[in-house]
């Protein structure tokens, strides 16, 4: 069973574009955590957040619409020493009260594969959606992203799936996607964190080496709690000149 979002009509005005490059990336599968494996494309979820990296404000949301591929689909496996402990907010504050206080890594330490992929390239088009409660226009939030990706500078590393694997950036060049179709299945879609976490699905199918994304995606409908985030909300930053 599954719940709809509908959503408002497509949004007309021409997409927002940046193209990413990194060695390596990995969009890990959620069914898949423990000996990671990637998804064969990147994920909505993770572009918004390599968006975010480079322009983000209070005021608006990045809608996602379409990612293509510029570079063949490689694959590379990398087996790692891990640790299966987590740090925890009351061994910080032990850890500050007294010196003795030491992290055993010995302890908790495991061997975990995880398969990346390499060599990757991608374009990225979205749209803004403005809040209710935005302070700037449309056209503002807009200019302003496109003047950041022309300078290159952004608020954070931006980062293909993890921080281990970080990404440049650029305005988009004549590069055309790779000629490649594929069912990708259920992908993940987004992420919110109003209340607990909630995750939305949709049905991805890469054609031609472009993956449209639909405005919303499905959410599962479960009979027990929602799960709590471990992620705390990033604060917010001010409206300025882009610089």
């Amino acid at each position: 069973m599954v719940t709809t979002l509908p959503g408002p009509a497509r949004l007309a005005h021409p997409p927002l574009t940046v193209e990413v490059d990194g060695p390596y990336a990995c969009f890990t599968r959620p069914e898949l955590k423990t000996e990671r494996v990637s998804y064969p494309v990147m994920t909505p979820s993770a572009a918004r957040g390599v968006l975010q990296a480079i322009y983000r404000e209070p005021g608006f949301d990045y809608v996602i619409t379409a990612i293509e591929v510029l570079a063949e689909i490689r694959w590379a496996s990398v087996r790692r020493n891990e640790v299966t402990l987590m740090v925890t907010l009351d061994w910080v504050r032990r850890a500050m009260a007294g010196s003795a206080q030491r992290f055993d890594a010995e302890a908790g330490r495991d061997q975990r594969n995880t398969v990346f992929l390499r060599d990757v390239a991608y374009r990225i088009r979205a749209q803004v959606r403005p809040r209710p409660h935005a302070t700037s226009t449309e056209a503002a939030y807009r200019e302003q992203f496109r003047c950041r990706v022309d300078q290159r500078a952004c608020f954070s590393q931006p980062f293909l799936g993890t921080r281990e694997c970080p990404a440049s950036f650029t305005r988009q060049t004549d590069r055309t996607p790779v000629s490649h179709t594929e069912d990708l299945g259920v992908m993940l879609h987004s992420i919110t964190s109003t209340g607990g976490e909630t995750c939305r699905w949709f049905d991805a199918r890469l054609e031609s080496g472009v993956m449209h994304v639909p405005e919303y995606g499905i959410q599962l409908a479960t009979s027990g709690a929602p799960m709590t985030s471990r992620m705390t909300a990033a604060g917010t930053v001010p409206t300025r000149q882009c610089t």
